[in-house]
């Protein structure tokens, strides 16, 4: 059901990606499972956009690659569970924004995640967010999110 909704909006998961470092990208606690810092990697490991939103990165660009990140997580529970549809609801996201000290529109680079998560799952995408401006992430990436799912 979930993975017929990722085709309609043309939508192709990829191979989740190796962690980068030496940790797990999820784990289970009861019905929850947390993920892992996800970063906007596209297949081969690549970040396509690099360094601070509002001077490398425009505002859109960064909301681009937050939609990845969301692509990208769902790869790894897709991975993990063989389906997309264990999900129940998408509790929570936390998203870490490289930008310049001026930059303060740090919701709108998680905006498009946040709606991608309803387009895919409805209602059950609907979740509590955190949007932190920072002054670097990993591989100079220009977004870093995590997310906390319920599952069956």
């Amino acid at each position: 059901m979930v993975e017929e909704k990722l085709r309609q909006l043309g939508i192709n998961l990829p191979a989740s990606s190796k962690p980068l470092g030496f940790y797990v990208p999820l784990h289970r606690v009861g019905n929850l499972i947390f993920l892992s810092g996800i970063l906007p990697l596209r297949e081969g490991g690549v970040l396509e956009k690099k360094g601070k939103v509002g001077r490398d990165i425009t505002l859109d660009e960064a909301a681009l690659e937050a939609k990845q990140v969301v692509i990208n997580a769902l790869s790894i529970v897709k991975e993990n569970f063989g389906s997309l549809d264990c999900i129940k609801k998408c509790v929570r996201i936390t998203g870490y924004i490289s930008a310049t000290e001026d930059f303060t529109e740090h919701p709108k680079v998680l905006n498009p995640a946040s709606e991608l998560l309803f387009q895919i799952f409805g209602e059950k995408g609907k979740h509590c967010r955190v949007a932190v401006g920072v002054c670097s992430l990993p591989f100079n990436a220009v977004v870093e999110m995590d997310f906390i799912f319920e599952v069956d």
